[in-house]
């Protein structure tokens, strides 16, 4: 965006598309609830989270590619589209199946709504403003997330019926949806033309290659902190179910805390400082969340690792689109690729919980965040050697 002054009446709906980004995260409460109501095994409550995030690995290519083409608002609407299809599908049935099915519309929608809103979202800011655009739209997403939860536990405790919490997300996805349609965007365009094969051979770089797998890192680590607070909770200190659902809670109004300053300070610090500090912060928290002695301990720490985790995926995709603009549609399809690591952690962690112990299971976060804190090094020498 080469313009002086940002257009508030464009940017905010793109902005309430992190809104429906955010419902996304539904997924961690709901993964306890379905455990519970439909007898699940750790292993295949976790199928739960995998049906949503696979499809990042699947699409997020083409789906770069095809907006590259016709346009990334549309694309966009299209995302919108299917998450709205998808959070109305347990009205007609509460079954598995159909959650499961339910959860593969919202994965489909939400690698749609990704890929497509943080190039969009480039449009329409300042470039010297996107790390902290960034992490506002990811307070944006925090607050959709923090609330998922509590309205979860509203419904149980008003209605005895915690899937309510879909037909909200139902009807606030077409009204965004709706707001997004009747605004016109003006979207940069390249002459470098965008191909599968095009994007794929950015993995090339190393400095990309790395990147992607910190991304792919991050977020298994935050979905797997968010679908496993519950497991935790309840195996090693005995809280019921809807009382470790706050964990939850407790959790992302950290990530919404800490992505709002995140949004005022990252133009006016050192965003390469402010990544190697929260991430070895996080590692250290996650060490101490496996030996947290009491329910109380685990709480704070929870809170602390929200407030240490929660720009990490801001500031690396920043960091990186920032070192190539002009792909910016193609590294941010490889980037949302990578969030299949969500798909990825929970399951394995869900494994290690059946071998050994749900604290043991948080060891593959801390080696997912010893990694992200390994990236801090990488970029300054990428740095260094422009």
């Amino acid at each position: 965006m080469n313009d002086k002054k940002v257009n508030f009446r464009v940017m905010l709906p793109v902005l309430l598309c992190y809104i429906v980004m955010g419902f996304v995260d539904i997924v961690g409460v709901s993964t306890g609830f379905a455990k519970r109501d439909f007898d699940l095994s750790p292993e295949m409550a976790q199928l739960l989270p995998s049906m949503v995030f696979i499809w990042f690995f699947i699409l997020s290519i083409p789906i770069g590619v095809v907006q590259h083409n016709i346009g990334k608002r549309k694309v966009l609407l299209f995302g919108i589209l299917f998450t709205s299809l998808g959070m109305f599908l347990p009205f007609l049935q509460y079954s598995y199946p159909v959650l499961l099915v339910c959860f593969v519309f919202l994965g489909i929608g939400n690698t749609i709504i990704q890929v497509s809103s943080n190039p969009l979202l480039q449009d329409v800011v300042l470039k010297e403003k996107f790390s902290s655009y960034m992490s506002l739209s990811q307070f944006i997403k925090a607050i959709s997330s923090l609330l998922g939860p509590v309205i979860v536990t509203f419904f149980v405790a008003q209605y005895d019926d915690w899937k309510l919490v879909f037909l909200v997300y139902g009807f606030t996805s077409v009204f965004v949806g709706l707001w997004l349609v009747i605004t016109p965007v003006k979207e940069s365009s390249s002459t470098f033309k965008a191909t599968f094969r095009s994007t794929l051979s950015l993995l090339k770089e190393p400095f990309i290659a790395s990147m992607v797998l910190a991304i792919f890192l991050i977020v298994g680590l935050d979905v797997g902190i968010n679908t496993n607070i519950q497991n935790l909770l309840t195996q090693r200190f005995g809280i019921g179910l809807e009382q470790a659902s706050l964990g939850i809670s407790l959790y992302f109004t950290a990530l919404m805390v800490t992505r709002f300053l995140g949004a005022i300070l990252f133009s006016k610090i050192d965003n390469l400082k402010f990544l190697y500090w929260s991430s070895s912060l996080t590692a250290v928290l996650l060490i101490g969340l496996i030996l947290a002695p009491s329910s109380t301990t685990a709480y704070i720490l929870l809170f602390l690792l929200g407030i240490s985790s929660g720009n990490l995926f801001p500031l690396i995709f920043s960091l990186t689109v920032n070192r190539i603009p002009q792909r910016a549609n193609e590294i941010s399809g490889l980037m949302i690729m990578a969030v299949v690591g969500g798909a990825v952690i929970p399951p394995l962690m869900g494994l290690v919980n059946k071998f050994f112990s749900v604290q043991f299971s948080f060891v593959v976060l801390v080696i997912a965040a010893g990694y992200v804190f390994a990236t801090y090094f990488i970029i300054k020498k990428n740095i260094n050697n422009v």
